[in-house]
């Protein structure tokens, strides 16, 4: 049996432009990025192909440490995120972690809906909770509401669990400044909503998320 394969050739082409047009553009881009990795800025984020962590902060490769998963979701089970968390934290020395979801994420609407997505139901099950926790203060609400609320929940949900992290609770005993924020991006509109839910020690992190889900009244 034959298997015929498709050509990324035009991928491959597009990338030599590219690295063409940053050579004349940039004539040291590649020889800076080589030499160094000194990144202020850790993004953990969502899968979604629509949410490219550089470009909606304007920044180059090398200035932003970046991990995705579907939904992005932090739990204490996940030894990838916590390994990224604990390099660019206890490495690379990053001042700040960006937790970012985004309005119409699907694994998010997945969870609220009850729809069956496959494997990905069991990492789901995590937002399924935080939709089980928090139904009093989704269920009153009109479905779009639901919608952006849940996504905005979760990402509160997730700060929370970055900041009560060992990586996290260490580095602020120690007294190392690094700052945990939650965001959320509208891909209507390209534009990041802070959440208000920075959290810059210990101290600060059951207070500021029990402030955060005030904002949502219960039904």
């Amino acid at each position: 049996m034959i298997f015929m394969t498709t050509s990324l050739q035009h991928l491959l082409d597009n990338n030599c432009c590219w690295a063409a047009r940053m050579e004349q553009q940039r004539p040291d881009f590649f020889s800076r990025l080589v030499d160094q990795q000194t990144p202020k800025y850790l993004w953990i984020g969502c899968s979604d192909s629509r949410v490219p962590a550089n470009e909606i902060i304007a920044l180059d490769p090398g200035e932003v440490f970046v991990h995705r998963n579907i939904a992005n979701v932090v739990v204490h089970s996940d030894l990838n995120a916590l390994s990224v968390i604990q390099y660019a934290v206890d490495h690379l020395k990053v001042e700040h972690i960006m937790v970012v979801g985004h309005y119409g994420c699907g694994g998010v609407l997945a969870a609220l809906r009850g729809t069956r997505v496959g494997l990905a139901d069991n990492w789901l099950r995590h937002v399924y909770d935080v939709k089980l926790r928090h139904r009093q203060r989704l269920d009153h609400l009109p479905v779009a509401e639901q919608e952006d609320a849940l996504c905005e929940m979760n990402v509160i949900e997730q700060v929370g669990n970055v900041a009560m992290s060992n990586v996290m609770q260490d580095a602020w005993s120690r007294g190392q400044k690094v700052e945990v924020h939650g965001w959320c991006y509208g891909l209507k509109d390209g534009l990041v909503k802070d959440m208000e839910v920075s959290m810059r020690g210990a101290d600060e992190v059951v207070d500021v998320f029990r402030h955060a889900l005030k904002r949502y009244p219960r039904g």
